[in-house]
């Protein structure tokens, strides 16, 4: 029950205190200057004393006794006018009652101009320090205090004031009240305050907030601790907080935002009808131009009717590109900047080209072939890994703090010697010539100072970038292995890194909460994609390099506009930490994976959920589309990859696939085995284990096979049984790794990585 203004500091000798957010012209005798105001004003135990003197008086007695106890005042035989004595008497005068005092006290904070913003801000960086369980309900309980904050000060005439109020904080409510904060910020006096229909609704009426107990026992602590009474009275005034258990954890802030009864409280789904161009990159000229003479070279210079063939045949393929492109992509004005094509892009599209003239088709029917590189005596330090977009190299990011490279094709990786002479080189036999000599198809990477969390390699091959724990990325050229550029600019660790599709650019993702983009030309960050509650855990580019996609442990997912820095989707609903996202070759379709185990579909265009695909026993730690965009895999640590259907024609549910997996199913429900490999017929399983024979012991081991459990290292994803979607086509099962990543090749061959983790 203090009163006792925001930055009221107590005097160590407990006789008086001083306050720097003290305000004159309160109640009569206003004339007093700031300086006499803030000299007088009384801690707050000479409040306590007074309070225990008013309950003595009324023999309360029990009440008196807590207060004493609680508060520590003993020997108190002060009469209220004594005690009253410590206050300002020509402020509201020396008969005035405890109630005027303690009055006097909390409206001495309401008083100060800048008392809104200083105890807002104060509550704003708290919540962003709070423990990530209660971030979506603590912002949500934000926003009503934000809005009535905003009011009161246009009330009491204080509009610059509110004015500031209101562009300094509105960015953090945006997203979900969009359309409200539209309106609020046209009002400019306490009459449109009066007469404005929205602002006498959230007068009017309480806004409802679902909280945890806990939740709601930490805002209550840190107001009562910091003794903000404007924020207080509001939370007591102006909220209907609904608690709820608190095993149940609050996922999402539209989860505990219920806002008022007959008003639109969560404006999430109109923040994600913000235009976005999700067509294409366009073909640059250069590149064009070269590969069209680059073709028709090849075809006028073909000595047999086959080459002559097939290059006539690419050009008609690189003719239909052209024409998607120019219905479906960007125009030249909407395009990421990139600095001008040379030789490795046109390198690139032909070899595009080539492997679109034989990629397969995938469907329900016709299913990927999966190439899995498992990493043995990893001794599980092994965070990350990637292969290259040309299967040449498998690179890893290990917690000693190095990188190492693998070559797919047993190509020894020689680097150049440390001491080259420019002039001795003067053609492609001299470069080869300054190779160092060594047979190694290894390399180890060495700079970073923490554990390395992320790795990513460029579309050519030429360059690798990496993310660590000692807060730095890193550009390494695959020619010479060797670190070209650090990078410098996140507070904390690392989590994620991501190239451009075409180079030039990439992303990354940390723990401080924020994804940034760099260009490898620069050594500072071109854009700081900031608003997410937690860390962000990964990040991928859209196709057209236009926007970037990125997950986060605060169980949303969101869509940046790179040009603008702002974020134009936010995708809600996982339950857990997301951990893996993917973009469709199309860039039309997202998938977002996590903790939760649950694969969710979303529309980029509309921002909706189109599907949540359910099967995986552990986190999911990747994802990857077919280049139709048709198939989803996704790879886990339940030592599984699996594909599913994400693009269901109306009858993929009479697929013979899945009516074969429906009938196991149903098999399984009613007791019995299925016919085929155990409870997934089409699954490839490669370590199951051997059944024991069948017996009535009532032994552990005996119920555990009786239950199909298997254990991994962990000894808890395999021994999980959920429901399986009907959109899952196939899953493939490795023995005793978890899969660390997947990708699709131009060709769609499926290639997965993993650890061998010992049991």
């Amino acid at each position: 029950m203090s009163g006792k203004t925001t930055d009221a500091v107590e005097d160590t000798g407990g006789a008086g205190s001083t306050a720097n957010g003290g305000a004159s012209g309160l109640g009569a005798g206003s004339s007093n200057n700031n300086n006499n105001s803030n000299k007088n004003q009384a801690p707050s135990k000479q409040i306590e004393k007074i309070v225990l003197q008013y309950l003595k008086s009324k023999g309360y007695k029990d009440a008196e006794k807590a207060l004493r106890e609680d508060a520590m005042l003993e020997g108190n035989d002060s009469t209220l006018g004594d005690l009253a004595s410590a206050f300002p008497a020509s402020e509201m005068g020396a008969d005035a009652s405890v109630p005027s005092w303690i009055l006097f006290y909390n409206e001495a904070e309401q008083g100060n101009p800048d008392a809104y913003r200083q105890s807002y801000r104060e509550l704003r960086r708290w919540i962003d320090s709070s423990l990530d369980a209660y971030k979506h309900e603590l912002y949500a309980a934000s926003y009503p205090i934000f809005v009535q904050s905003y009011l009161d000060l246009h009330t009491r005439g204080l509009h610059e004031k509110a004015a500031e109020f209101m562009e300094l904080y509105s960015g953090d409510h945006m997203e979900h009240h969009g359309q409200d904060i539209g309106v609020l910020k046209t009002l400019t006096t306490k009459a449109h305050v009066e007469e404005n229909e929205l602002a006498k609704v959230y007068r009017e009426n309480k806004y409802g907030v679902r909280m945890t107990r806990v939740g709601l026992e930490l805002l209550l602590s840190f107001l009562q601790d910091h003794q903000f009474t404007l924020l207080m009275r509001t939370v007591n005034q102006h909220l209907n907080i609904r608690t709820v258990d608190g095993a149940v954890p609050i996922s999402s802030q539209r989860e505990a935002d219920v806002g008022i009864t007959g008003h639109t409280q969560n404006q999430l789904d109109e923040f994600n009808r913000q235009e976005v161009a999700l067509g294409s990159a366009p073909l640059d000229s250069f590149v064009r131009d070269e590969v069209e003479r680059t073709l028709q070279d090849e075809a006028g210079r073909a000595d047999t009717e086959t080459a002559r063939s097939e290059a006539t045949s690419l050009l008609e393929t690189f003719a239909h590109v052209k024409q998607e492109a120019a219905a479906t992509g960007l125009s030249a004005r909407d395009a990421v900047p990139l600095p001008p094509a040379r030789g490795p892009e046109v390198e690139q599209q032909i070899a595009d080209l080539k492997a679109l003239r034989k990629r397969v088709a995938l469907g329900p029917a016709a299913l990927p072939s999966v190439c899995m590189y498992t990493l043995h005596n990893t001794d599980s330090t092994l965070n990350c890994a990637t292969v290259s977009e040309d299967l040449s190299l498998l690179a890893g990011g290990f917690s000693e703090s190095y990188i190492k490279l693998w070559s797919l094709t047993r190509t020894p990786l020689r680097g150049f010697q440390s001491v080259i002479a420019p002039s001795a080189i003067s053609g492609e036999e001299d470069v080869e010539t300054a190779r160092e000599r060594t047979t190694e198809d290894s390399r180890r990477l060495v700079g970073h100072s923490g554990a390395v969390f992320g790795v990513d390699i460029s579309f050519d091959s030429k360059y690798l970038i990496s993310g660590s724990e000692d807060r730095t990325a890193r550009l390494w050229s695959l020619d010479t292995f060797t670190n070209v550029v650090c990078y410098k600019g996140h507070n904390y660790p690392i989590w994620d890194v991501a190239f451009a599709p075409q180079g030039f650019y990439f992303a990354t993702a940390s723990h401080d909460r924020t994804a940034r983009l760099w260009s490898c030309d620069h050594i500072y960050a071109l854009r700081i994609f900031a608003g997410h509650l937690s860390d962000v855990n990964c990040v991928r580019f859209h196709p057209n390099s236009k926007y970037v996609v990125t997950g986060s442990s605060d169980k949303s997912v969101r869509l940046w506009d790179v040009q603008r820095g702002s974020c134009v989707r936010v995708f809600t609903g996982h339950t857990g930490s997301v951990d893996a996202v993917a973009i469709s070759p199309d860039g039309r379709i997202m998938a977002s994976a996590g903790d939760d185990q649950t694969v969710s579909v979303w529309d980029l265009g509309s921002g909706r959920r189109m599907n949540s695909l359910t099967a995986h026993t552990g986190p999911v730690y990747s994802l990857a589309f077919s280049q139709e965009g048709t198939l989803l895999l996704s790879a886990s640590a339940d030592e599984t990859v699996r594909a599913w259907d994400v693009k269901r024609s109306p009858t993929a549910s009479d697929h013979p696939i899945i009516v074969q997996r429906r009938h196991n199913q149903q098999e399984e429900s009613a007791g019995q085995e299925p016919d085929g490999s155990g409870a997934d017929a089409d699954a490839m399983d490669v370590d199951s284990p051997e059944k024991p024979a069948a017996s009535g012991s009532g032994s552990a081991a005996a119920k555990d096979a009786g239950e199909g459990k298997k254990r991994d290292a962990a000894g808890i994803w395999k021994s999980k049984r959920v429901a399986e979607s009907e959109a899952l086509l196939r899953t493939w099962r490795t023995k005793s790794t978890p899969v660390y990543s997947v990708m699709m090749t131009k060709r769609n061959l499926a290639v997965a990585t993993g650890a061998f983790a010992l049991q």
